[in-house]
């Protein structure tokens, strides 16, 4: 019975042909990028484009601007919203204004007058009843009158000092209940409005872009693409029986057409098992055709702009 193994990609088994000094024991492979997507987490039509592919960038240098304008309004709406809650807030820890205070004290002042003026009318209404020229009912309805001057200057105290009361504690916590959530508004208005403007997260290269100003951005859809030194990697096919003597962060020596002297990396990734499914029973033969995926990435940052996402390599250890 015959068993054989799917054919690996010509570009893996047989040397590279475009590299003349290619070590013998050299390991065939390619440079490979692992790219960062810039998308805005809001959509928006795209206003400004602030770099080009090709172009490295240094962290936080602006790269990409979504027009704000309906985000702007949002938050002149947010921040007038908030000004008058917190007005509301301010305005139920205080009291009535001093002027209505003084309208009361003044209508207080006249309840009092007004007490002191019947306490004197009953006296001399109690006298003349003594001495006989006024009839009983007349003491009663000099009484009553008192009685009515002093409850309304009791009133009126009463509404002098509520006034000078701030508002129920209720009615103070629903203000300022009312206040923070306008300033949280406006703080969402705000991040959207700073997520329109997105910036390099890191020191990297423009590897590709999307969309151009005056397209459309949809919410997380990228507008370019960025390389960063640290992911540009070198991916090579070891034999199954070279895999064995490798470990993770071995030195590695990466060498491409072009690309001058060797290229230090370290081995950052090997895979565990064949990069297609093996038969169950090997022979000598078929086991030499195994090759195992191996990753390095090059030691300094400066060596891996040199590599080229997709540009041949060979790999020696």
């Amino acid at each position: 019975m015959r068993t054989a193994l799917l054919p690996l990609p010509l570009a893996l088994l047989l040397p590279l042909s475009g590299c003349g000094d290619k070590p013998s024991e050299a390991w065939t492979g390619y440079a490979e990028a692992e790219l960062v997507y810039i998308a805005p987490p809001v959509a928006g039509r795209l206003a400004t484009l602030a770099v080009r592919s090709g172009e490295a960038v240094a962290a936080g240098q602006a790269l990409f601007e979504l027009d704000a304008t309906p985000e702007l309004a949002a938050d002149a709406e947010a921040l007038a919203r908030a000004r008058s809650a917190q007005a509301q807030a301010q305005n139920a820890d205080k009291g009535r204004r001093a002027p209505e205070l003084a309208v009361t004290g003044a209508q207080l002042d006249q309840a009092r007058a007004a007490e002191r003026l019947a306490s004197l009318d009953l006296t001399r209404q109690r006298e003349l009843l003594a001495q006989g020229f006024v009839a009983p009912a007349r003491v009663d309805d000099a009484a009553t009158a008192l009685a009515q001057a002093r409850a309304r200057v009791a009133e009126l105290q009463a509404a002098l000092q509520v006034g000078r009361l701030p508002a129920r504690e209720d009615e103070r916590t629903a203000a300022r209940a009312l206040a923070a959530a306008a300033q949280s508004g406006r703080e969402q208005t705000a991040w959207r409005v700073e997520q329109k403007r997105q910036s390099a997260p890191m020191a990297a290269r423009v590897q590709d872009v999307f969309l151009r100003p005056g397209e459309w951005v949809g919410a997380g859809q990228p507008v370019l693409a960025l390389l960063p030194p640290a992911n540009r990697k070198a991916r090579f096919y070891v034999p199954q029986a070279a895999v064995g003597g490798l470990r993770l962060d071995a030195p590695v020596q990466l060498r491409c057409d072009g690309c001058g002297a060797a290229i230090p990396a370290r081995i950052s990734f090997i895979a565990s098992g064949p990069e297609y499914t093996p038969p169950v029973i090997y022979s000598n033969q078929q086991r030499d055709k195994l090759v195992f995926l191996v990753e390095a990435r090059p030691v300094k940052a400066e060596d891996a702009e040199r590599l080229h996402p997709g540009q041949p390599l060979d790999v020696t250890p």
